[in-house]
């Protein structure tokens, strides 16, 4: 179920009026139920897979509270079976081809594997640290990895966060539904006007770079990609945040304006939040962190390891080598200091190129067609090939007038508790926006479920 369809809003609805009309002890019955019904509804076969790696983390962390000596051992299990599974399904034909480009199997990847898997290492960590209590029932800890709001795509919740709305759960108040309504709208809006737009005009360009040659095609190309990606991701977890809090949980942001960050470092600050925060507390800081010496090298690896994370192939890792040496230079000559008002839109500007470089070995099929597209923008000709048409490009612009908007003022976030009149018009002009401009012909995949 695709949160753009109308399927998966009428399977919420079900949810939601069952979860209110449920005496609270059978809530979380409930949306454990929900939630391996919505995994399953993509592929029921993975639910025994699920459920063990849910079983072996929820056993590990009861043993390691248990035990004064060989702690590490259960901690070392339940990587290794995360891990084991991630790498099996996501990993082997890519290792196996670089051995022998003959072998290979068919294997279909789990949705959301990547997700869950790095929710559950945090937990084990945190229990092995004594950062978190072992959670002792079980349904409570499977229903924190299946939640299915998140479970496919993230943000990446903590067990703290998550646990600590669970356990003194309150019912969202007036202000919150309000807002819940507004994320899951205007994620909607995000997905289906903007995103699923522009993935059509990347689509078209990287599926036949030869029949668009040029700097020009290849600029839009990448640029309606760095659009895509942007407006498909962010539009997902705003709507998945939108739903939690319907339902009484509190879920991080997971991006804050990215494409107005004034460096890389600020980049990653904003893009992806809940990633770059895992990435940070369970690869970065254990490698040594910001130690005398050791401070590039870890840095390096952590995008590194960042981008395997996020697909088997070379393009990935150089995406994520290309960002932990960007990094690393803005680190050394000191470039991620907030900039002057008058340097700051130059340096906005300059981060945004750097970035839409960076996502063509994102979105290319092969490192060869990326690097052609990388000759293409770089030393192909300047012609009259623009991909994108000027309405979207327009409305590009009236989003980044709201996006400076809100970066100033917060006026979004101040919605729900200012006017009725105000709220409704804006949830108006969302559901207008995306009744006569979003892509209805089939509902289009989100890009992030394929990792």
């Amino acid at each position: 179920m695709l949160f753009n369809t109308a399927q998966f809003f009428a399977f919420f609805a079900v949810v939601l009026l069952l979860f209110y009309a449920l005496p609270r002890p059978a809530r979380k019955y409930l949306l454990l139920i929900a939630s391996y019904v919505f995994y399953a509804s993509w592929n029921v076969a993975f639910l025994p897979l699920l459920a063990t790696i849910t079983l072996v983390d929820y056993g590990c962390a009861l043993w390691m509270d248990r035990l004064t000596r060989h702690r590490r051992v259960f901690l070392i299990i339940s990587i290794a079976v995360n891990l084991g599974f991630l790498g099996f399904f996501k990993y082997f034909n890519f290792l196996a081809g670089m051995i022998d480009a003959s072998y290979t199997m068919s294997i279909i990847l789990p949705i959301g594997i990547s997700f869950h898997t790095f929710q559950s290492i945090s937990y084990i960590v945190d229990v092995y640290r004594g950062e978190q209590k072992p959670i002792r029932n079980l349904a409570d800890y499977a229903l924190f990895i299946a939640f299915f709001p998140q479970l496919v795509a993230g943000p990446i919740v903590r067990a703290g966060e998550f646990f600590a709305d669970f356990y003194t759960w309150r019912k969202p108040d007036a202000e919150e539904v309000l807002r819940g309504v507004l994320w899951m709208l205007f994620g909607l809006a995000k997905k289906m006007v903007f995103a699923d737009q522009f993935a059509q005009i990347s689509d078209s360009y990287f599926g036949a770079l030869a029949a668009h040659p040029g700097a020009t095609a290849a600029w839009s190309g990448v640029f309606s990609f760095a659009m895509q990606i942007f407006f498909d991701f962010s539009g997902y977890t705003d709507m998945a945040i939108g739903m939690a809090l319907l339902l009484g949980f509190h879920f991080p942001v997971n991006f804050m304006r990215p494409y107005l960050a004034f460096s890389i470092t600020d980049f990653w600050h904003r893009w992806h939040v809940s990633l770059s925060r895992w990435l940070r507390d369970y690869l970065y800081i254990p490698l040594g962190g910001n130690r005398s010496g050791g401070t590039y090298r870890n840095l390096m690896l952590t995008m590194l390891l960042g981008g395997l994370w996020h697909g088997a192939s070379f393009n990935f890792i150089i995406w994520g080598g290309y960002h932990g040496a960007l990094l690393a230079i803005e680190r050394a000559i000191g470039r991620g200091r907030t900039p002057s008002p008058l340097l700051y839109p130059l340096r906005a500007l300059f981060t945004f190129v750097l970035v839409s470089v960076g996502w063509v070995f994102f979105r290319a099929a092969t490192l060869a067609d990326s690097l052609h597209v990388i000759e293409q923008m770089f030393a192909g000709a300047w012609n009259a090939d623009v991909l994108v048409p000027l309405w979207l490009l327009g409305l590009v612009g009236i989003a980044f007038l709201i996006a400076l908007a809100e970066e100033r003022w917060e006026w979004i976030e101040r919605l729900p508790s200012g006017s009725a009149w105000t709220y409704a018009a804006l949830l108006i002009a969302l559901m207008v926006c995306v009744e006569l401009i979003g892509v209805t012909e089939k509902a289009v995949p989100f890009i992030y479920f394929q990792f």
